[in-house]
């Protein structure tokens, strides 16, 4: 297997991973503050990927320099985070991935400024029908939805923080200095950790943990473990194989997962006009699968 062939799979599972959020998040968001779940979370995950890190390729004094990195990279995913679970109060879970499927996009235009990755016609073309089966999964198959969507507060908020993801991805690029994925994510997740504690410090001591619902600790640790720590890891694996754009492509497949998950959680399934939508994400892979160099310098 290649390197850019073990960056595929890396985000294919990443897509999986961060679907679950969606659907538990959606389902904690309205019994704790953002800033107090995600506090934890990026704890928990600062410990368990620190000492995955610690028994692997170890902490080097190097990976150390130049600390600042890790509060940008942190600062980026935490403001995503953090409006995730804002915007997910209102919004339901396959509308809000919705708005994450604009991700490749921005994440295209942040690559092209930090990197000057360029994205070819037939990248372009992936994206394109990429995004036409996620635009059909999310409404169903149900053109009168499409018609009538209208934005919501929820949505608007979280598309401020999908801005914030589609910067890390080409970020974790330009700053990563030689660092394996393990050790350059837990300098992130400390990051987003110090940051989110400090600016949601009083939401954090007003919080009454004891009478937290279940599925408020379930989501932590879910969140945490997978969908933070796994997914990191993934994320900056994939990153430094793949062009940002082709990164952030695999969001396609996040609405797809998200209706998996709402099933196995008990809310129905689709009909299944809705396949076509996820024959559609499924080309899209194909097709990137299949263009493995889609980056080229810049003419000076």
């Amino acid at each position: 297997m290649t390197e850019g062939s073990r960056g595929h799979l890396a985000m294919l599972c990443f897509s999986g991973l961060i679907a679950g959020s969606f659907a538990l998040g959606s389902m904690a968001a309205p019994h704790i503050a953002p800033t107090a779940l995600n506090a934890v979370r990026f704890i928990l995950a600062s410990v368990l990927v620190g000492a995955v890190a610690l028994g692997t390729t170890g902490i080097s004094r190097a990976a150390l320099a130049a600390p600042w990195r890790y509060l940008l990279m942190g600062a980026s995913m935490g403001i995503y985070f953090v409006l995730m679970f804002e915007g997910l109060k209102t919004a339901p879970p396959v509308s809000a991935s919705a708005v994450f499927t604009l991700t490749p996009i921005m994440s295209g235009l942040f690559g092209y400024w930090l990197l000057r990755q360029i994205t070819t016609r037939r990248m372009a073309l992936a994206l394109a029908v990429g995004g036409a089966g996620a635009l059909w999964v999310i409404f169903r198959a149900d053109w009168q939805a499409f018609l009538s969507f209208e934005v919501g507060r929820g949505e608007m908020i979280y598309f401020v923080g999908c801005v914030a993801h589609a910067f890390y991805t080409p970020l974790v690029r330009k700053l990563n200095r030689g660092e394996p994925p393990v050790v350059f994510s837990l300098g992130a997740m400390v990051g987003a950790a110090a940051l989110i504690t400090l600016a949601g410090w009083r939401d954090i001591m007003v919080t009454d943990w004891v009478a937290l619902p279940g599925i408020v600790w379930i989501t932590i640790v879910y969140t945490a473990v997978f969908a933070t720590a796994a997914t990191f890891v993934l994320l900056q694996y994939a990153s430094l194989r793949l062009p940002s754009a082709k990164v952030m492509a695999y969001t396609y497949l996040t609405p797809s997962w998200v209706i998996l998950w709402q099933f196995m959680l008990g809310h129905g399934a689709p009909g299944l006009l809705i396949f076509g939508g996820i024959a559609l994400t499924m080309l899209a892979l194909w097709l990137l699968l299949r263009d493995d160099d889609v980056t080229r310098p810049v003419k000076k």
